[in-house]
């Protein structure tokens, strides 16, 4: 009986989509039989859910691959502005009680002559209440991503989709995990479902579906490869670009907030995904895991944006992948063992562009 085999993409931002569509592409070349677009089931959730749905969708793999690696390639054609758009509806919406509470704490503390009285604090209370719910919104996002879609002939629909899709979010006020494809969840549009999955706070702002509002908890949402035991699936291939960060050269400390934060939602991301794994495998489940080198992801602190950055995470997933799939192929690893996929003779790696323009 044929496996039912399942590709889970947990998140990672632009630079982690990246190493997923590199690792895939050094897949598909890597193993005899294998076609990327053509598994059973999609499981994605932040920047890995605009991937898994250009898969679900029947993308080749190879031609978004080529794609990035050429600056000039208008295939997916995103930019800055689609993803970074302050959401201007969000802070009509909070700055006028913002001043009136900052306006009003600030009185107090110049009445008061003494410790911060009760009226400060309450002041205070207020002026934390009325900050934005999220800096950016992903309206713009949706947008581009519609269009890409309607280009490339991919359905916005889950009862259209080739392949099953099943994209992860949760429910802003009860904190239920929501499955986007899966019974009354698959009548979302597949674009709105990936903002929502997308939707990491205080960045961007929670994403409105019918009367909810949906949001990315971050490590919280990395249940991919149990929602892929929970269909069916016999054997698991993960993609996850999130892994702790390890460097010899001076402390993550001294990169600041931002690097702190990303390293505490790696860890709790990584372990999380980790113990899924585990537990799938005891299950009787083929899993293959396929992460970068933890000294590696520095990679993935540059600007995706340019063109330097993104060839580095492009060409780096596809040969630390071809190096993983040749190591799993000598041991005999159990995911090659029960989908009969081979090692085929190399492929030279897609070159690069002979300029580099923009």
């Amino acid at each position: 009986m044929k496996p039912k085999i399942a590709v889970c993409l947990p998140g990672g931002g632009a630079a982690g989509a990246m190493f997923q569509i590199g690792a895939l592409a050094a897949l598909e070349d890597a193993l005899d039989g294998l076609e990327v677009s053509n598994f059973d089931l999609y499981v994605g959730s932040s920047g890995g859910a605009s991937v898994a749905a250009a898969l679900a969708g029947g993308l080749p793999i190879q031609r978004i691959y080529r794609a990035f690696l050429d600056p000039a390639d208008a295939y997916f054609g995103l930019e800055r502005k689609h993803l970074l758009r302050i959401d201007f509806g969000e802070w009509r919406r909070t700055v006028p009680a913002f001043i009136a509470a900052f306006s009003e704490g600030a009185g107090a503390l110049m009445r008061g002559g003494g410790p911060p009285s009760a009226a400060l604090w309450e002041q205070l209370d207020r002026l934390a209440d009325a900050l934005p719910a999220g800096l950016f919104s992903l309206d713009g996002y949706e947008r581009f991503l519609e269009e890409f879609f309607i280009r490339r002939g991919v359905p916005n629909s889950f009862f259209a989709m080739p392949r099953p899709l099943r994209i992860l979010a949760h429910d802003l006020e009860s904190a239920e995990l929501r499955l986007f494809g899966s019974g009354d969840a698959a009548e979302v549009p597949v674009t709105r479902a990936c903002i929502a999955s997308m939707a990491i706070p205080p960045f961007f702002s929670p994403v409105r579906v019918g009367d909810r509002h949906y949001i990315n908890p971050g490590g919280g949402q990395i249940v991919h490869a149990e929602v892929a035991v929970a269909e069916g699936a016999d054997v698991l291939i993960v993609v996850n670009p999130l892994v702790p960060l390890r460097t010899e050269r001076g402390s993550l400390r001294d990169r600041g907030l931002l690097t702190v934060t990303n390293q505490a939602i790696r860890i709790g991301s990584w372990r999380a995904l980790r113990d899924q794994c585990r537990v799938a495998e005891v299950a009787g489940k083929a899993v293959l895991c396929i992460e970068p080198e933890p000294a590696e992801s520095l990679l993935f602190f540059g600007n995706p944006e340019s063109f330097d950055v993104r060839r580095r995470i492009l060409e780096y997933a596809y040969r630390h992948c071809r190096a993983l799939i040749v190591q799993a192929a000598e041991a005999q690893h159990p995911v090659l063992a029960r989908t009969g996929f081979s090692l085929r003779a190399a492929r030279s790696e897609p070159s690069r562009p002979a300029q580099v323009r923009g």
